[in-house]
């Protein structure tokens, strides 16, 4: 059996956590800086991240075409110096307009890179190992999501100065920009043709797979941005956003070491199917147990179990997503053509942005309407309509249009 953990691969997997460590280690300090510095508000603060998430989905498609197009080490070169250079920009941005500014373009390198690197990881993977190799390399953006927020806030206690952090994030870019220079791609022929069509932005023989990513991003965008304060106004948790993420992620890394095996045998749709059931268990436990708590006379007696149900869902919706996110990654690249490897990577991750976007907005909605309650067994609603849905018509769309026997 070919290697896996060849060298390149490795400096690929090294590359790709410090690129995420480096956007976590200031992601949940951002507000607090444009709170102290800028004197922002609340509204503002909001409008002024947001511009970073706009942009990384504005860029995610072009992204692919020109991955595609064009040989890819240079693309990730220029995607990835780009996104270190922004870096500094927050050192220079010395008024909140000049902020915004950065920090919204900041979006469009790293949208590139994001694409950029997960392909070229694609490319330096034995083929017979390529199905295992996706599984894994996941591993390292959630390992820079578990450990870079604590490591942020830890240094800002212990310096009290964001141009600390700042320099930080733009060093271990850099050192991440180096890493990738070394790597060593084989000569790959770009597109015979470079005119633009539709299926240069979006795979188009993958379109369910990406309408059914949709309804998982959804749940996510939902659970994201409103479990802080769904978890003080209707439990009365005030501290336990950063715990409950961090067991999110103990879930994802336990299901890329649990899944290896069924990855390695090519069951992709195996993986996707348990994966998204464990997913619907976590969020259906997360707002029903809470829910029969408030319910119920016996509240006092519930507690723990409420509890329980809300630090297990974490658990069991990180271990979800673990196994279906790679799974759906395999599936679209596998019904993509060699040269488009690119496209399939931006498609999925446009995808899962259109659904995150559309559980932002949905969600606020709702909760403004009918309480946070609502807000979450809506995100069960649409979870189990995009279990349905795989089950019923994305398996077997999946299995019609697969161009790799190995993979079922």
């Amino acid at each position: 059996m070919e290697r896996l953990w060849n060298r390149n691969y490795c400096k690929v997997m090294v590359a790709n956590f410090t690129l995420f460590f480096a956007f976590y280690v200031l992601t949940p300090l951002l507000p607090l800086y444009l709170s102290e510095h800028f004197g922002a508000t609340k509204d503002v603060i909001g409008l002024v991240l947001s511009g970073y998430t706009i942009t990384a989905l504005l860029f995610r498609p072009f992204s692919g075409y020109v991955v595609d197009a064009f040989p890819r080490k240079m693309v990730l070169m220029i995607s990835f110096g780009a996104f270190a250079i922004f870096f500094a920009g927050y050192l220079a941005a010395s008024t909140l307009l000049l902020f915004t500014i950065v920090r919204t373009l900041h979006g469009g390198p790293f949208g590139a890179l994001t694409v950029s690197n997960s392909t070229v990881a694609i490319d330096v993977l034995p083929s017979s190992r390529r199905t295992e190799g996706i599984g894994y390399y996941g591993l390292s953006n959630n390992l820079a999501m578990a450990i870079a927020p604590s490591v942020g806030i830890f240094i800002y206690q212990l310096t009290d100065s964001f141009e600390f952090l700042f320099w930080l994030a733009f060093i271990v870019a850099c050192c991440g920009w180096l890493i990738d220079s070394t790597v060593k791609l084989s000569p790959k022929a770009c597109l015979s043709c470079r005119t633009l069509s539709l299926d240069r932005f979006f795979l188009v023989r993958g379109w369910l797979l990406g309408l059914n990513m949709v309804a998982f991003g959804f749940s996510f965008g939902v659970l994201s941005n409103y479990l802080a304060i769904y978890g003080k106004e209707v439990m009365g948790i005030t501290g336990g956003t950063g715990t409950y993420f961090m067991l999110c992620s103990v879930g994802l890394i336990l299901s890329r070491l649990q899944g290896g095996r069924a990855l390695r045998n090519g069951r992709v749709t195996h993986n996707a199917g348990s994966g998204m059931v464990i997913s619907l268990i976590g969020y259906t436990l997360f707002i029903a147990l809470p829910t029969l708590g408030n319910l119920s006379p016996l509240t006092s007696y519930l507690s723990p179990l409420t509890m329980i149900g809300y630090y297990g869902s974490a658990l069991l919706i990180g271990l979800g997503n673990g196994h279906m996110w790679p799974a759906f990654q395999n599936m679209t690249i596998n019904v993509a053509h060699n040269n488009q490897r690119g496209t399939a990577n931006s498609t999925i991750l446009i995808s899962w942005d259109i659904g995150m976007g559309l559980g932002i907005l949905v969600g606020g909605i709702v909760s403004e309407l009918f309480g946070y309650s609502s807000a979450f067994w809506t995100v069960v609603v649409v979870n189990a309509s995009g279990v349905a849905c795989f089950f019923l018509a994305t398996k077997a769309f999946f299995l019609r249009r697969n161009l790799n026997e190995t993979v079922r």
